[in-house]
């Protein structure tokens, strides 16, 4: 196997030297070039496996290189590297296609790790089936953006409706790029309480505080070598956005009671149902961090707003809950004209109600009961905390009490009662707790 092949654009000796000394450790073959017309004659000449360059040269800069490869070389990964604090111009050039950069002064454990993630990027090649299903064009499109952010470090921020499939999205993007072998660690920001939030991110040491028995590795290290997914990152308090801000500009996090920083290694991927720039202009989201996550953005679209989606989905999902249910003409009209406030969640959740109440492996638009389901949704809007799969799991609760009540507690007559297989109903009587 051949080594990998880099090619380095710096005018300043010092550096190239630098470089190339600590990629020829790595066993990278390099070339160099001094300004941007030889970096382009380079790279139009032979197929390179990286490329580094210098943000200043001296026949122009490296986001014009950066702009260019994205339409003459787009397989070849383009790390750039930065004047120290020049936030401004590293978030400019992820934005154009750049894989990641660096600051000077290089650190070279940070050096070596783009670099080893870069090599990790494959080339497109046959598609794979995905998991975003639909053949609307904004899914076309979303499928599209996931495949090219990917394959870049860039921060991205999803946002969309609750319900749509952020996190699904978050991890196909962690899945389909070369940090896909590390792990991929989710975080509800909302649910971690506001004093507990800085250990469980960070972690602590020992005696760091009454209750600290023990050290404790916080989530931001989990994620090391891999993606950290916050979720609902609007909900962070303000003071816990600062200490964020600085994990993601300095990639060093302390835990609670260290005397030391320590440095971390993860892609950062956030999302929300909230506009954040909504909150950034009353003061609620701290706008240095907002460009800070927000470098790329993808938006998830609404179900309502995906047309024939819906049955696309629910064929999906019914072959997953019960492989011979299928769906009359009435009832797909009818999912064709609901507008589902709770998207794909609340599709779930109906066609899973369906299915444990029909009587029949064909579903009508009675099983689908979707004025429950509307009542529902409008209750949980009214009610922020009671959320609307809670409310579906309480519909299909008290029908499997109510059958297996009829039947003395007999689950197999009860399973007959609710047309369902003896293992459908074990499966919902755990799922919901009703034997506890």
């Amino acid at each position: 196997m051949s080594q990998p092949l880099a090619l380095v654009i710096d005018d300043e000796p010092d550096i190239c030297e630098l470089l190339t000394l600590t990629l020829g450790r790595m066993d990278i073959e390099t070339e160099s070039a001094t300004d941007v017309t030889g970096a382009k004659a380079k790279l139009a000449q032979k197929r390179f496996d990286l490329c580094l360059t210098d943000m200043r040269l001296p026949d122009g800069d490296g986001l014009e290189l950066v702009e260019w490869m994205q339409q003459h070389t787009p397989g070849t990964p383009v790390a750039v590297i930065t004047a120290h604090g020049n936030v401004e111009t590293a978030v400019q050039a992820l934005k154009l296609g750049a894989f990641d950069f660096i600051s000077k002064p290089l650190d070279l454990g940070n050096l070596r790790n783009i670099v080893e993630s870069a090599l990790k990027i494959d080339t497109p090649g046959e598609e794979e089936p995905s998991r975003l299903l639909g053949d609307s064009a904004s899914m076309h499109e979303l499928r599209l953006m996931v495949d090219k952010v990917a394959r870049s470090q860039a921060p991205v921020h999803i946002s969309g409706e609750s319900g749509t499939g952020k996190e699904l999205v978050a991890r196909l993007i962690h899945e389909s790029g070369p940090r896909a072998d590390g792990p991929f660690v989710p975080v509800n920001c909302g649910a971690i309480p506001a004093e507990l939030m800085e250990s469980e991110f960070f972690g602590h040491r020992k005696g760091a505080f009454t209750g600290a028995v023990h050290d404790k590795v916080g989530l931001v290290q989990c994620a090391e070598g891999g993606t950290l997914f916050l979720d609902e990152i609007a909900d962070l308090p303000l003071a816990m956005q600062v200490k964020l801000l600085r994990v993601i500009q300095e990639n060093t996090v302390r835990p609670v009671g260290a005397e030391k920083e320590e440095s971390v290694n993860a892609r950062i991927l956030s999302a929300t149902h909230k506009s954040l720039s909504e909150m950034v202009t009353a003061g609620d989201f701290r706008e240095d961090l907002y460009y800070r996550i927000n470098v790329i953005e993808l938006h998830v679209p609404a179900l309502r707003e995906r047309g024939d989606d819906v049955l696309i989905l629910a064929n999906h999902i019914l072959k997953r809950l019960s492989p011979g249910a299928q769906l009359d003409d009435a009832a797909r009209n009818a999912l064709r004209d609901y507008s589902f406030p709770g998207n794909v969640r609340e599709l779930e959740n109906m066609l899973e109600r369906a299915v444990t109440l029909s009587t029949s492996d064909t579903i009508n638009v009675d099983d689908l009961n979707m004025r429950a389901t509307s009542t529902a949704a409008s209750s949980a809007s009214m009610a922020p905390n009671v959320k609307l799969g809670e409310q579906v799991e309480d519909v299909q609760r008290q029908a499997i009490i109510d059958a297996l009540e009829k039947t003395r507690y007999n689950k197999t007559a009860a399973a007959k009662l609710l047309g369902l297989s003896f293992r459908q109903l074990r499966y919902r009587i755990k799922k919901l707790g009703i034997e506890s």
